[in-house]
Parts: structure tokens; sequence; C-alpha cells
């Protein structure tokens, strides 16, 4: 999990020290998106040396909030700063702004750039339809599931010295996951077990099992937990960092996933991936190499959910699902979950910030993802980071991580059961208007289009100068009715909707200046 208020101002408070003790040299430059109020601070507290590149306000979710049309935004800033600033950086925000996180550490220019513009345009053309109908193989899979087990896997990951994901305890620790993946596969021939290398020590861990239906195999879910862990006062060999909610605990409870969808010879029709991210710590790098990399291969990545700190139930409800930075309509696909297959529980929301774990690396490449949590973001485990971080701090137990485990399986199983698409019946058809001349405030109109239920409706323009997309379900849009508006500068936007229910569907496009655009799309009828 990025790092918390406290072990922001401890690796603040470390990293200044360690600067002092460094060799005289220049330092290393490197470029980091941060949110403007953090962005404010850095300016006064951190130095001069710090060069503002570009701005841009950036949406924390596709779709307006609840009852408005209003879409969230957080203004984001590139800036260029000193390596040995970062720890300082952190500690100025939890002095000054009473809270953590705020900014993102890139590898290079065009990186940062890249992640200033916000997510890529979605890959897949269709969405599952998210549908809960697979009760008869959920349920007795469920109820196999034991906290026991989970406590193990968290006891064993937490007694490596550390997890770092620079230090032989980081190897250790992956080549754990690795082998007991791969005890756990049994020798399917449809599942393979493997590192993911990057330009540091630890390896990342992949388990794929491999679709049963030919059509279906080639759309992949992923659940993902991060496998390092860090210790704030020093990242050494010897250094302790047991880390068994962070995040062992959400290691543990994907392999319970895994142990029982093995004992059961569960196979999926969809491909499903289970992932130990590297060096999520140091900046969330190893799920960062991956999706990227994914992306570039166009993987179709139909869902992705994230369990980072699954053990520590630090608030009234015993699930809370974080809606910035995550797809809208898969989060809403996992509190039915919940309230179809562990009706007893209390879902919650909130908001984590910018880049706070692993989902961030798939939202930003244009997959959806959801990071359920185990508490409010202000009630989360203030041990983290140190060598507190034990099971015994957290009862000796892991009764709550086995409910993120439920979560998972049913996510798995409700996903990977389907077929295609999922959307069933109905004809699919495509919209096409090339070349439209708009000018500035003036707007063109189009649909109805009938749009069949548990599919998805994509529009996509394409032009010059600066063309603005709306896509409203049940009535025409407008600039102050839609359910998408990407809101990107220039003529080149996504609107990908989650049709609940069969419904007839509108386009509007307007000049936010004079534009040139093309309209393209896809739709299933009824």
């Amino acid at each position: 999990m990025k790092l918390s208020c406290i072990s922001a101002a401890l690796l603040g408070m470390s990293l200044i020290g360690i600067a002092h003790a460094a060799d005289p040299a220049a330092p290393k430059k490197v470029y980091v998106t941060v949110g403007s109020d953090a962005y404010q601070v850095f300016q006064r507290f951190v130095d001069t040396d710090m060069r503002l590149i570009e701005k841009r306000a950036m949406p924390t979710q596709a779709l307006p909030m609840a009852g408005t049309s209003v879409i969230p935004q957080e203004t984001v800033h590139l800036i260029e700063v000193d390596e040995d600033k970062l720890g300082k950086m952190g500690g100025m925000v939890h002095m000054f702004l009473r809270r953590c996180g705020g900014f993102i550490t890139h590898e290079s220019l065009a990186e940062a750039k890249a992640a200033l513009a916000g997510p890529v345009t979605a890959l897949a053309a269709a969405r599952p339809n998210y549908n809960i109908d697979n009760q008869a193989i959920v349920n007795p899979l469920l109820n196999q599931m034991q906290d026991a087990t989970i406590y193990t896997t968290i006891t064993d990951l937490s007694n490596f010295v550390n997890r770092y994901y620079q230090t032989q305890g980081g190897v250790s620790g992956s080549n754990y996951i690795l082998n007991k993946w791969q005890q756990l596969a049994g020798g399917r021939s449809d599942i393979t077990v493997e590192q993911f290398g990057h330009s540091w020590l630890q390896k990342s861990v992949i388990m794929t099992i491999k679709g049963s239906d030919p059509q279906a195999a080639s759309e992949v879910i992923v659940l993902g937990g991060h496998q390092d862990s860090i210790n704030l006062s020093g990242t050494g060999e010897n250094t302790r960092a047991p880390g068994a909610d962070d995040d062992a605990s959400g290691i543990a409870s994907l392999t319970e996933v895994i142990r029982v969808m093995m004992a059961n010879n569960y196979k999926p029709k969809r491909t499903i991936k289970f992932m130990a991210y590297a060096a999520e710590e140091v900046g969330l790098r190893g799920s960062k190499d991956i999706a990227a990399k994914y992306r570039l291969d166009g993987v179709n990545v139909v869902g992705v959910m994230q369990l980072d700190m699954t053990n520590y139930k630090g608030s009234d409800a015993d699930i809370y699902i974080f809606t910035d930075f995550t797809d809208a309509a898969q989060n809403t696909f996992v509190e039915n979950l919940i309230k179809t297959y562990l009706p007893t529980l209390k879902v919650g929301f909130d908001r984590c910030g910018y880049a706070c774990s692993d989902h961030a690396s798939w939202s930003n490449q244009g997959y959806p993802a959801s990071m359920p949590f185990e508490a409010a973001f202000s009630g989360s485990n203030k041990r983290i980071h140190t060598p507190d971080d034990t099971m015994a701090n957290m009862g000796n137990q892991a009764l709550h991580a086995l409910k993120f485990a439920k979560l998972g399986m049913a996510f798995a199983v409700e996903l990977g059961s389907d077929g295609v698409g999922g959307g069933g019946g109905g004809e699919v058809r495509t919209i096409s208007d090339p070349n439209v001349s708009l000018a500035r405030n003036a707007s063109k109109s189009y649909g109805p289009f009938q749009a069949l239920g548990g599919t998805t409706f994509r529009a996509d323009i394409t032009g010059t100068g600066d063309a603005d997309l709306y896509v409203r379900i049940g009535g025409p849009a407008s600039t102050s009715q839609y359910n998408c508006r990407p809101y990107r500068s220039g003529s080149a936007e996504t609107c990908i909707v989650n049709i609940p229910n069969s419904s007839d569907v509108y386009i509007m496009v307007r000049g936010y200046a004079a534009a040139v655009y093309s309209l393209t799309g896809t739709y299933t009828t009824p």
C-alpha cells in the first residue's frame, strides 16, 4: 500500500538524513506528477530546483457523481525534482496537509507526460455483462474457504526478515510464492506459474489458468496484490519489515482462492491470472511494468481486482470500495457480489487518492480495475511500514482477510464462468459519421440507438481542433445531461458505457473550439 501519513513523515526524515551523508555529486533528476495542494507545499518547502513542466486537470472517475452532472477532477502537475528530495516531499505532505500521497515518481519524462494525459483509451470493445448467475458454482467454493490457511500464508511471508524489492528477502519471498502456487497447481496442463523479471532483484509472480472456451479464452481476468514490504527506518538486508497486513494478507487471500479452485478442479471459460507484484512500495513499479506490457501486447483484460491489505478491520464497514481512479461499472458489480454472496457484510465507500495501489497501473492503461479495502482510508492499519506490522498486532487471526478471499473468489468465478462479452443475443451494429466540421459552441446530436441490456455502448471521436464527446442513456445528451464525458483536450475521446437494461442511447459532439472530427461506435441491439 502507498505510504501511510506517519510512514511518509518517517520516510521524509530518514531520507533527508541519507541525503546529507550522500556523495556531493549532482543528484539525479526525476519526474513527478503531483496534485495541486501538495504542489503548493512543495513550492514553499522543497527548494528552488523544483521545475514545473506542465499541469492539467484530470478526472478522478469517468462518470458524474450520483445525482449530478459533475465529474470530480484533480489538477495534476508534472515537475522535475532532485531524487533525494522525494522523502522530504512525503514528509511535507504529512506535516502541512495532514494526509498522504499525492504524487507519483516516473522513470522518464515521456512516461510522466503520458501519465499526465490520463488513462489511455480502453482496449476492449465489449465488457462482461456483470450478471450474477453462477451461484451453483460459487457457493460450494465459498463454503470450503478457511481463515486458518490464510493465517498460515501470512505467517510464512511475514517470517522473512523483509521482502524489500532490492534485498535477498525480497527474492526469497518471490520464490516462496512461486513454489507455493506451483504446488497448488498440481501440474495441471492448463496452468502456468512463472516469474516476471524487472530491472531490480525481486520478480513478480504470475499464475495463469487458461480459459477452456476457445472463444472466451482471449478475455483475461486479473486478481493481484503486492508481495514486497518496507520499513521506512531502513531498507537493508537485516532491517525487519514483516509486512503481515501490507501486503502478505492480500497475497494470502489470493492464495486461498487458488487453493480452493485447485481442490475443486475449477476450469474457467475466460482466462484468469493471479499476480503477486514486485516493488509496489517504491512507486507501483512491478504492476506498472506488467500492465504496460499487456497493453502493448494487446491483451484483452476485462476485469482487475487489487487486494492490498485485507486483515485489519479498522472501521465500521467490513469492505470499503475505493471510488477514485477505479471503474464505476465494475465497482457496482463488486458491490453486488458482496450483497449476493456475503449478505451479512456491510459495504462502505471511500477515496484513496492518486495511485494508492497497483490497481492504478491497470486503470492508467485503460483496463477496468477495482480495489476493495480493509477499512476506510483514515481507519487503515497505522503499523504498516514498521516492524510492528505483525500477525500479533492483528489478533493472531485471519478472519477479516477471509472476507476478501471470498469476494475474490466470487469475482473470479462470476467473470470466469461466462462466455465472450456476456451480452447475449442481439446484433452488433456500428456507428460512423466521418469528417464533420463544427464551429466553436456548435453541436451535432445522434440517436437514439437501441442498445441491449448487459452490453456496452462505445463511441469514439478523432480529428483536429477541440471537440467534446457526450453519451447519455435514456435521453438526448447535453452539456448538463450525460453518462460519459471524457474531459480530454483535443478531438480524440472515447466513451464506453455499461448498459444495465435495454435502453435508447444518445450521442452529442460539441465544439469546445472549432474542430473537424470523425465519429465511430459499436453497440448491440436487443
